[in-house]
């Protein structure tokens, strides 16, 4: 059974493999703070998935009014340190995952692995190390979270399909974040044989769209397919906008 990859948008990404549904940090409004999504989003098909994998507590990943649309009841996964922050909002069904850490959920095995991003929820929030995420199956998928690259990814190697964060919602990055060139090293890291960009094209600053479409919401991922060409050819790439799929 092939593993199938539907891109919802920002850091959400609905992995289908071995009879198991999992979903990425959900951000599933229009309009978060001050930005707005490029696009609808279709809900339909996020409904009765296995968990909720969240890689940290930031509010594009960690985002309550979004979760709740997935019901109360459904199974988070969660850094170690959120347990209490998920419950306290009326989340029923909550599991902590250090790095490291392994669970199983149906045929799937859920690894906790390493990320290098702001542990905090800000302002005076909560305090939580941020994960990403080795999904092992028929085949491995490696959800990097948001983070910025680091040596130790090579050790996660070889992974059939990488989803790997490229850009954020604005002009500019800030510390802990891949940009393209970065993304693509990892890829060549992990030996991946299929690259996704994730974490692009899908959310902006109000203030941005004023003079029409700013070329941060494209500009990533043709700059990430040149450096994959660049750095490692061998590597597949598909570049899924938001609400398009693949399979593997």
């Amino acid at each position: 059974m092939p593993a199938r990859i539907l891109y919802v948008g920002h850091s959400t990404v609905l992995v289908e493999l071995d009879g198991v549904r999992l979903l990425t940090d959900p951000l599933l409004r229009s309009r978060v703070a001050h930005l707005r999504r490029i696009g609808a989003v279709d809900i339909e098909p996020l409904a009765n998935v296995d968990a909720v994998l969240v890689s940290h507590l930031h509010f594009d990943h960690l985002h309550i009014p979004s979760l709740a649309r997935l019901g109360r009841n459904v199974s988070l996964v969660v850094p170690r340190g959120a347990e209490r922050l998920t419950q306290r909002k009326g989340f029923t069904s909550v599991t902590e995952l250090g790095v490291g850490d392994e669970l199983d959920i149906g045929a799937l095995r859920i690894r906790g692995t390493s990320a290098v991003h702001d542990p905090r929820r800000l302002p005076f929030g909560a305090r939580a190390d941020p994960l990403g995420f080795l999904i092992r199956g028929t085949r491995t998928v490696y959800f990097a979270g948001d983070t910025d690259l680091f040596e130790e990814m090579g050790e996660f190697a070889p992974v059939d399909i990488a989803l790997l964060p490229i850009w954020g919602w604005g002009p500019s990055l800030g510390p802990g974040h891949m940009d393209p060139r970065a993304a693509a090293e990892a890829a060549r890291l992990l030996r991946a044989s299929v690259a996704i960009p994730i974490h692009w094209g899908t959310y902006l600053p109000l203030q941005s769209a004023r003079h029409g479409q700013p070329a941060f919401l494209d500009r990533p991922a043709d700059e990430f397919r040149t450096a994959m060409q660049e750095q490692a050819p061998e590597i597949d790439v598909r570049v899924l906008h938001p609400g398009e799929e693949t399979t593997f």
